[in-house]
C-alpha cells in the first residue's frame, strides 16, 4: 500500500489525552498494515500539514467538541479531503443530545422521558422529578462527550450543583429520568447495503454509572461479550442501533448506547468517533466478531477511500 493518511488526534475538548491515545494506537496499526501514516496533533489548524503532506485519506481520532462535531468534517469538506467517519451533519446531530433524543422520539425508539434548558431558564427540582415522573434524574451538558459533566442525583441540593456543573461546560443541559438497568453498547460498521451490528457488549462498571473514570482507568469496567441479555432484547437493540445509523446517516462506525431496564432497550446516545484504543470498546466488539484492530483501522479507512474513488 502507497496511500498516505493523515491521522488526527489531541484536539482542543475535555477528552483530549483518550483522543491522543486513540490516535497513537490507529497510527500504528495502519503502520503495520502499510500504509504512509503522520500523526498530527490538531490544535485548530489543519490547512498547512494538509498542504505538506497531501493525504490521500484523514482518519479523524478526535473526540468530543472540534472533532466529534462536524466542525473538522466540515473543515476537510472545503479542503476536498477525504475522512474517516460521518460527514458534517451527522456529526453535528449526534454530538448534540437533544437533537439526538427527538430523533429517536420520531423513529419510536425507546429512550429515558427528557426536559431541555438554556442557560439562565429557572429549574425547579420538583418540577422537574414530578415531570419525569422519577425522584432519580439524570443531569446532561447536550454537547459533551465521554460523560463529562453529567451528574446523576436525587436531592435538591445535588440537583442544584449537578445544574451548575453542566452549565459551566455548555449553554444547553438536558435533564432525564434515570433509568436503572444494564448498560450495553452495539457497534454497527459499515455503508450504503453493507451495514453489520457486531456483537452487543455489556458494560459493567465499577462506579455507579459508566462515568469518565470508568471508561478510562484499567480495571474500572469490564466488557461482557456476549452481553447477559435475552436474545429477544438483544435484537430487539440490534435492530434499533442499525435503524439509528441508517436513518441518522452515519457512515464507517459507530456506537450506539443502551441501557436495558424489564427487557427493554433505552438508546442513550450515539458515538460517531468512539474510543479507538486496542481495549475500547469499538475493538472490543469487532474482535468478538472475528476482525482484529488492524482488520478495524484498514477496513475504515477503505472506507473512507472508497469514497474519493
Amino acid at each position: 500500500m502507497n496511500e498516505k493518511v493523515l491521522v488526527l488526534y489531541g484536539g482542543l475538548s475535555k477528552e483530549r489525552e483518550v483522543s491522543i491515545r486513540s490516535g497513537r494506537a490507529v497510527a500504528a496499526s495502519l503502520r503495520r498494515n502499510g500504509f504512509i501514516v503522520k500523526e498530527f496533533d490538531f490544535k485548530g489548524k489543519i490547512e498547512t500539514v494538509l498542504e505538506s503532506f497531501s493525504p490521500d485519506v484523514v482518519f479523524i481520532a478526535l473526540h468530543g467538541k472540534y472533532g466529534e462535531d462536524g466542525t473538522v468534517q466540515g473543515a476537510l469538506e472545503i479542503a476536498g479531503v477525504p475522512y474517516t467517519g460521518s460527514g458534517v451533519l451527522a456529526s453535528a446531530v449526534c454530538m448534540n443530545k437533544f437533537i439526538t433524543k427527538k430523533l429517536f422520539n420520531s423513529l419510536d425508539i425507546e429512550t429515558a422521558e427528557f426536559l431541555p434548558f438554556h442557560k439562565g431558564e429557572k429549574l425547579s427540582y420538583k418540577e422537574v422529578t414530578r415531570y419525569l415522573k422519577s425522584n432519580k434524574i439524570v443531569i446532561k451538558p447536550v454537547d459533551q462527550g465521554s460523560t463529562i459533566g453529567i451528574s446523576i442525583v436525587d436531592n435538591e441540593d445535588d440537583f442544584k450543583k449537578g445544574i451548575k456543573e453542566a452549565f459551566a461546560l455548555s449553554d444547553d443541559i438536558i435533564v432525564e429520568q434515570f433509568i436503572n438497568g444494564k448498560e450495553i453498547t452495539i457497534t454497527v460498521i459499515g455503508n450504503n447495503n453493507n451495514v453489520i451490528a457486531l456483537p452487543t457488549i455489556e458494560i459493567v462498571p465499577e462506579n455507579d454509572f459508566y462515568d469518565y473514570e470508568s471508561k478510562y482507568v484499567p480495571g474500572m469496567s469490564h466488557h461482557i461479550i456476549p452481553a447477559r441479555i435475552s436474545r429477544v432484547t438483544d435484537e430487539k437493540a440490534k435492530k434499533n442501533a442499525l435503524l439509528i445509523y441508517k436513518n441518522f446517516g452515519l457512515r464507517d462506525f459507530a456506537r450506539i448506547d443502551f441501557i436495558v431496564s424489564n427487557g427493554i432497550p433505552f438508546a442513550l446516545e450515539v458515538n460517531t468517533i468512539p474510543g479507538f484504543t486496542e481495549t475500547s470498546l469499538v475493538p472490543d466488539a469487532a474482535r468478538a466478531y472475528g476482525m482484529t484492530f488492524d482488520n478495524l483501522t484498514t477496513f475504515v479507512v477503505n472506507e473512507a477511500l472508497k469514497r474519493n474513488k
